[in-house]
């Protein structure tokens, strides 16, 4: 449906793609019968031209309802290039037949079950009409109806997001004497470019809590940073290599062992760079604003009351732990770990609000090495709502194998 309706959906269809989702996980039947009446919709404006149709021109008959030869040109005109060219021949177009046939068998008995009047199927429903309901009002907006001046306008108030100067990654160890210091920086886990042995000496030795607990890592910082002692920051940017460790470096806390774990280089981009990065990014913002306009208009004109007060009553199942949470909701195994043992190169990690302070009181140190960090748990696959209305050739989904069927779910 493009980008607009992927937006708007996860806006308006959230809560009801979560019920299709749950629909199409219980059966295959529901599937189809969800794709039957949500497609069902969109193809009610031809019912009459169907009943009347020129019967030289009807390819089949079922009850009520006929299938013309602009139906099936329609209906086979929607998909892919791909798909379209698996049907080329009368043979082929016979195949594709028999698939509407079907796909309308099954429709008339689900309504016949009374199934279009099914809670979750008239959510369903109700979601394909608010895909069309924006598709038709938004879809006429266009990135072009962005100005250069726009473009211009937003390159120089923004020129941080353009423009920044070469930032570097570094852990720490924080001791309280210069021998303590000493011995940690010849020794040999803090070498190399796998950063598992520099965080045990973190554990074992640092008394810098605050860094103690995400394994030394003070993140990326600029040489402008004035978060950190001068004299950590001067000391980092001395070092070169990915891997490299500094000498011992006297501060007013302590003294600190410091290890280079990644460099990000300067950022100077023209405004001709980034032009199309602005320009649809503006354009993301106009549109949003005129939805969310839209919105606020249609909730004022309707009567709406909501009764926040009575979301006490509501009862939320948690009786499942954390390891049967998706991967994104369950917590890290190991707390600041962010170079998982194996990798070859330090990972570089996004910006993080706040920046380490090394102003807390000294911690003795502990014996106790941080564990190595556990395998990350595969990712579950993503589920899709079940029922969309057909994709034109400019969005259609990549291709199926050969060896697939017709299109599941009706054509």
């Amino acid at each position: 449906m493009g980008m607009m309706l992927l937006h708007s959906r996860a806006r308006l269809g959230s809560g009801l793609r979560i019920g299709a989702g749950r629909l199409g996980r219980r059966s295959r039947l529901s599937l189809t019968l969800l794709a039957v009446l949500g497609l069902s919709l969109t193809g009610c404006r031809d019912l009459s031209a169907k009943r009347s149709a020129n019967k030289g021109n009807v390819l089949a008959q079922i009850n009520d309802t006929v299938i013309t030869v602009s139906d099936f040109e329609e209906r086979l005109n929607n998909q892919s290039p791909y798909v379209r060219a698996r049907y080329a021949s009368v043979e082929q177009k016979k195949e594709y037949l028999d698939n509407l046939v079907k796909f309308e068998v099954l429709a008339t008995e689900a309504r016949k079950q009374g199934l279009d009047r099914d809670p979750e199927v008239v959510r369903t429903m109700k979601q394909v009409m608010i895909q069309k309901l924006l598709k038709a009002r938004f879809d006429k907006l266009k990135q072009e109806d962005i100005s250069d001046a726009d473009v211009q306008r937003y390159f120089d108030g923004h020129p941080e997001e353009f423009n920044r100067p070469p930032e570097i990654r570094a852990s720490l160890i924080l001791l309280a004497d210069e021998a303590t210091a000493k011995k940690v920086a010849t020794d040999p886990r803090t070498t190399g470019i796998e950063n598992l042995g520099f965080r045990q000496l973190v554990g074992e030795y640092s008394i810098d809590q605050e860094t103690k607990e995400r394994g030394g890592d003070l993140r990326f910082f600029d040489q402008t940073n004035r978060e950190l002692p001068r004299e950590i920051v001067d000391a980092a940017f001395k070092l070169v290599n990915i891997g490299e460790v500094s000498p011992v470096v006297k501060t007013a806390r302590g003294y600190a062992v410091l290890k280079l774990t990644g460099q990000r280089r300067a950022l100077n981009r023209t405004l001709a760079e980034v032009t199309p990065q602005i320009r649809a990014k503006l354009f993301r913002d106009k549109r949003q604003r005129l939805m969310d306009d839209y919105e606020d208009a249609l909730r004022k004109s309707s009567s709406v009351q909501v009764f926040a007060d009575r979301l006490t009553l509501v009862r939320v199942d948690l009786t499942q732990n954390a390891q049967g949470a998706p991967d994104e909701l369950r917590p890290p195994p190991h707390s600041g770990e962010f170079h998982p043992a194996g990798q070859r190169l330090p990972q570089a990690s996004p910006q993080r609000p706040g920046t380490p302070s090394l102003s807390a009181a000294p911690v003795p140190p502990t014996s106790a090495p941080i564990p190595a960090p556990a395998a990350a748990a595969p990712t579950p696959p993503t589920s899709v709502a079940p029922v969309v209305p057909p994709p034109s050739p400019a969005t259609a989904p990549a291709a199926p194998p050969p060896s697939q069927a017709a299109p599941s779910g009706g054509p």
